[in-house]
């Protein structure tokens, strides 16, 4: 026990020293405020911030699962199509064939638990894969993303599901004391995980399995179970990302969420989280989240081809290794 406690406590200064470096974002977002409103003067309206903010939320759920899975040491591929398979499933599920359902029938109100469930399995059967067979995560997760994918096609025909349940369309439309419901429930998770990383000690044993998971396993703390968990909760997160961009837009499509990965990776990346684990923020994953969703409305309002945009992200990301180098004398991992 008292190792336990020699090892956990010790990760308080790099955390800090984190916080630090992660608030180098923050003038650059405010340097993008300045520039948008250079480019247009309809960027800096109360309507057009936030609708940057509620399109950022279902990456900002991604992007959250993401980084506590990056922080312990882990990667899971497969969140980009737990975003579509998920709600895809539970609402086929419910809606009848002629939607392009299933034709089971399942009352209305399962929707939400039930797509929050299939998130849940997919991160349960991703870490008994990992963890009980010790295959390497990186081909798991990838393995699953190929697969979930293939079985959203498969079963629903390549379709798009309309007539979605009451509850989920509730959630796109959904307006809390002046702010969409999807601000409020992304905010509210962010918040949480940043409490619950800074200042508990589940938080601090993430950062203690991604920095050395042999020396936290001798320290007494439970490694795998605490991965699984993790991946878990990355599966209902991204679940609960698809159930709330199902309802922004009022379908389920197709190809909901395919290529999210990778401006999840460049968000998480340009956060300050490392993808070797034990290092960044979920302050800073925030951050980069709203940098990336500031610099497209930036590129739509000056009518840049949106075949750009993925130049420009790659362009962000090795931009921000390199002031990462410059900063700490450390390239980001």
């Amino acid at each position: 026990m008292s190792e336990l406690s020699a090892q956990l406590p010790a990760a308080k200064p790099k955390l800090q020293l984190a916080r630090f470096r992660d608030l180098a974002l923050v003038p650059a977002i405010l340097v993008l405020l300045v520039v948008g409103f250079i480019v247009s003067p309809i960027f800096l309206t109360a309507g057009n911030l936030l609708d940057v903010v509620q399109q950022q939320t279902e990456l900002g759920l991604v992007v959250l699962a993401e980084a506590l899975i990056l922080i312990a040491g882990r990667i899971d591929l497969s969140l980009e199509s737990t975003v579509g398979f998920a709600p895809a499933l539970a609402v086929a599920l419910i809606v009848p064939a002629s939607s392009h359902g299933l034709g089971v029938g399942l009352p209305e109100w399962t929707a939400i638990p039930l797509c929050l469930l299939i998130g849940a399995l997919i991160g349960l059967v991703n870490g008994a894969l990992i963890l009980k067979l010790r295959l390497s995560g990186f081909v798991v997760t990838l393995g699953m993303l190929i697969t979930i994918r293939g079985v959203q096609l498969g079963a629903t025909g390549g379709q798009n599901l309309f007539d979605l349940p009451a509850s989920v369309s509730y959630l796109g439309s959904a307006t809390w004391l002046g702010l969409p419901a999807s601000v409020w429930i992304t905010g509210l998770l962010f918040a949480v995980g940043i409490v619950v990383l800074g200042f508990f000690r589940q938080g601090r044993a993430l950062y203690a399995i991604g920095g050395n998971s042999d020396a936290a396993r001798a320290a007494g703390i439970r490694v795998d179970r605490v991965v699984w968990t993790v991946l878990v909760l990355g599966g209902v997160l991204a679940a609960l990302a698809g159930l709330l961009m199902a309802g922004r837009l009022g379908s389920v499509a197709a190809a909901q969420g395919q290529n999210m990965i990778f401006t999840t990776f460049a968000a998480a990346v340009i956060g300050g989280v490392s993808l070797n684990g034990g290092k960044g923020t979920l302050f800073g994953a925030l951050c980069g989240v709203l940098m990336l969703g500031l610099v497209q409305n930036i590129l739509t309002l000056a009518h840049v081809s949106p075949f750009w945009y993925g130049a420009i992200n790659g362009g962000i990301i090795l931009v921000a290794l390199m002031l990462s180098r410059l900063t700490t004398g450390k390239a980001q991992d």
